[in-house]
């Protein structure tokens, strides 16, 4: 997030401004006690400078108190684990990575399942489609298409939640299917099916043994909203069974200025 687009935060949302109050008024009120000290020492202050003194020194602390900063980092005692939103890359984190699949576990070539294709699998298709295939060949499709009413990509789905782990023993990715796809290969998804897909998730992540690090990238057109539910979800499934020491919810660059870091630090700290 640019300086602007974090100023802006602070003075167009709700929370931005209810934070910019609050500081400035305890910035007024500490300040204003050190004058009235000082005067009461003897020291003798203009009645403008000792009025100014107090608000220029609100104006100053309260916009550098209220600035939405990232990373925003929250470390919880119960469960132990730490939780961090994040911006950048999620595949240039040292950490196991989740990423989103149809209930075909097409792979297309779009978004982060491209990336994944082209920076880990050096753009070898036949290998990852191997490694998942391998995955889920314990798992029963709940369905099977023809090509008469799926034209394209992979003809078994699979149970929403359904979690296929590739990669290697040092870094792996947790494949989970998240939403339904049409047999035009459009991808419906909703509320429930996310928050089901993402406690199978956590218990799939959980069987396997704790890992240190679990990085999730944000890229639903509500990034807010699944920051939340991705947070809610890992909270309560790490309440009863070890999952991860850390959880890393990273956004993109480009959708950045979509999410709002003040809520979002406000929602850490509630937790």
């Amino acid at each position: 997030m640019g300086f602007v687009q974090g100023l802006q935060a602070i003075v167009r949302t709700p929370r931005g401004r209810s934070d910019l109050a609050r500081h400035f008024l305890v910035s007024f009120g500490a300040v204003a006690l050190l004058v009235l000290a000082a005067q009461a020492a003897g020291a003798r202050l203009p009645d403008a400078a000792a009025l100014g003194v107090p608000v220029v020194a609100g104006l100053i602390w309260a916009p550098a108190r209220a600035y939405p900063r990232c990373p925003v980092t929250r470390q919880l005692t119960h469960p132990d684990v730490t939780v961090t939103v994040r911006v950048g890359d999620p595949l240039a984190l040292d950490a196991d990575l989740v990423i989103g699949f149809a209930d075909t576990f097409d792979t297309d070539l779009s978004g982060l399942r491209g990336q994944l294709l082209g920076r880990m699998y050096d753009g070898d298709l036949e290998r990852l489609d191997s490694e998942l295939d391998r995955a889920l060949a314990a798992v029963v499709p709940r369905s099977v298409e023809t090509r008469a009413t799926k034209p394209r990509g992979k003809l078994k789905r699979y149970p929403l939640g359904t979690v296929a782990t590739i990669g290697s023993p040092y870094r792996k990715v947790h494949c989970v299917a998240s939403v339904r796809v049409d047999a035009d290969v459009t991808a419906r998804a909703s509320v429930d099916d996310l928050w089901l897909s993402l406690g199978r998730l956590w218990a799939a992540i959980a069987r396997e043994g704790p890992v240190d690090r679990v990085a999730v990238p944000i890229v639903e057109a509500d990034p807010d909203l699944l920051i939340k539910m991705v947070v809610l979800s890992f909270v309560a499934q790490a309440r009863t069974r070890a999952v991860a020491r850390e959880l890393t919810l990273v956004v993109r660059r480009p959708d950045a200025g979509a999410v709002d870091l003040l809520e979002t630090r406000a929602f850490l700290a509630a937790l």
